[in-house]
This record gives structure tokens, sequence and C-alpha cells, in this order.
């Protein structure tokens, strides 16, 4: 299966978790009157959408490179991250909101019985997060990223809602509200890890250099090919899944200009076949 292929499956894995809880969570918060848990259901809506552009980022991103588009379709994954960010902005504000409407009217306790529901959901959506950041690692993929946070984001919203419950049953009358300041003490959370996602996704439609590991295997790898003497400059830049790299390397003076393009591409075939992420590779030969 290719990192595409993965990404995609992931993805489909994200838009039905996201749908099954978000149903559970509103008729839990609901019939068990807690708003953190209506909160909950908020932004696993709000997931749902973001995932469904996840899943439009990557199949566009698919599309091979044409003529408008010599380096492919891969940009368009931070951008849809921007989206998924903004989303995840929309509904912490709105959840902060109606929790600070929520705090200000008397309203009664929260059922005891919503703490074994947010149970189950903290631990699943920490599974999600797993199994969703570990495909965005092996794919290369930002978007994906982002989606696997709005699991973590997910979670720590039940986190808070399980906690304000629990002090709303403990401690009884004069504490119902315990659970609206938690939903919107995880609004802020959602928030910060909003601005986590952001960021790399922003050096990244920035060509922000970001990649010294890979940059060191590249000039490690590249001195492995027959007539190559040394590497100079090296600029690497990332679009969707793929780094697409600008090499500048030292071959012999003596040499033809039909051997030295000969290295060039002996080179550039031995960078694809040895780093799988690496997409075009431009090579720059300077005599010594």
């Amino acid at each position: 299966m290719s990192q595409e292929q993965s990404a995609i499956k992931t993805t489909y894995f994200s838009i039905v978790s996201n749908a099954f809880l978000a149903i559970v969570k509103g008729l839990s918060g609901f019939f068990g009157n807690s708003y953190a848990l209506i909160a909950d259901a908020i932004e696993s809506t709000t997931d749902i959408f973001a995932s469904l552009l996840v899943l439009f980022g990557l199949k566009y991103a698919k599309r091979p490179a044409d003529e408008n588009h010599p380096y492919g379709h891969g940009k368009i994954e931070p951008l849809i991250t921007f989206l998924v960010v903004a989303f995840l902005v929309i509904s912490a504000l709105i959840i902060a909101h109606e929790s600070i409407q929520n705090i200000q009217t008397q309203h009664k306790s929260p059922k005891s019985w919503t703490l074994i529901v947010l149970g189950i959901i903290i631990l699943w959506k920490e599974i999600s997060f797993r199994i969703v950041i570990k495909k965005s690692k092996e794919t290369n993929s930002s978007s994906l990223k982002a989606d696997a946070w709005h699991h973590r984001s997910d979670a720590i919203t039940s986190v808070m809602a399980f906690i304000g419950i629990s002090i709303a049953l403990i401690f009884g009358e004069g504490y119902e509200t315990a659970d609206d300041w938690a939903a919107l003490l995880a609004s802020g959370f959602i928030l910060y890890n909003s601005y986590l996602i952001f960021r790399p996704a922003l050096g990244e439609i920035m060509d922000e250099h970001l990649y010294d590991d890979l940059l060191k295997e590249i000039r490690s790898e590249s001195l492995k090919v027959k007539g190559v003497l040394d590497t100079e400059k090296c600029f690497i830049r990332k679009a969707g899944m793929k780094y697409h790299v600008d090499l500048h390397i030292t071959v012999s003076a003596t040499i033809s200009v039909k051997e030295g393009h000969d290295i060039a591409h002996l080179l550039k075939d031995h960078l694809r076949n040895k780093i799988a992420t690496i997409g075009h590779v431009l090579i720059h030969v300077e005599p010594n």
C-alpha cells in the first residue's frame, strides 16, 4: 500500500470514529445533564468536517505533476492543515462561549453514569490518536498529523469533562457548574494545540528549513556515488508527503561535461532509491 493510500484509509477511520462519538456524546450529554459532554459532541462534529477536509486534501495531493504544477499538488496539504486548525479554533470558541453561558445559568448536576461513558471515550480517543499519529509519521503527512491532534484534543476535553463531572457529583449542591468550568478549561487546551499544529504547517508553506536529519542523510548517501567528491549547498522543501531537493556537488575538474552529467543522474537515482520520501532532485555540478 502506498503512502497516499495508507493516509486516505486512516482518514476514513477518523471520519467513522468521530461520527459515532458525536452521536454518543450528544445523547449522553443531553440525557445526563452534562454540558461538558455536549461540548465534547460539538468538537467531535467539527472533527468530522475537518477529517473530510483532510480526505479531500490527501486525494488532491495524489494528483500527478502537470504543466501548471510541475512539482505536483502536495502543497494542498499545509493549506488543508490551516483549515483544520480553523475548525479547531472555531470549536474551542463555541465551547468557551457556551460554557460561560452555562456557568451563569442554574442547572441540574450531571448524572453519575456519564462518567462511564466518558471513561470509554477517553480510552478510545487516545487509541485513535496513537493510530493516526503513527500513520502521519509513516506517511509524512502534515494534514494527517493535524487530524491526529483532533483526536488528542478530543481526549483532553473528555478528561476535563470527567474531572468536572466528578467534582459536581462529589461535592453536590453549589458545584453543578463544575463540568462547565471543565469545558471552558478544555477550550484553552484546544487553542494551544491549534498553535502546535499550525506552526509546522506554516513552516512547510514558507519552505522553512526544518529537515536537518534528512539533510545529513542526503549528504551521506551522496558520497557513496562514484565520482561525487563532496556536497555543498543543499536546499530541501516539503510538498505533501515528498521532499524536493536542490543539491550542489563537486566532481573532478578533469572529467568531461558528459561524465559530470552522468554522475548527476546516477546520484539522483541513488537518492530516490535510498530515501523513499524524496520527490524531485535537482543537482548542480561544481568542478574541483
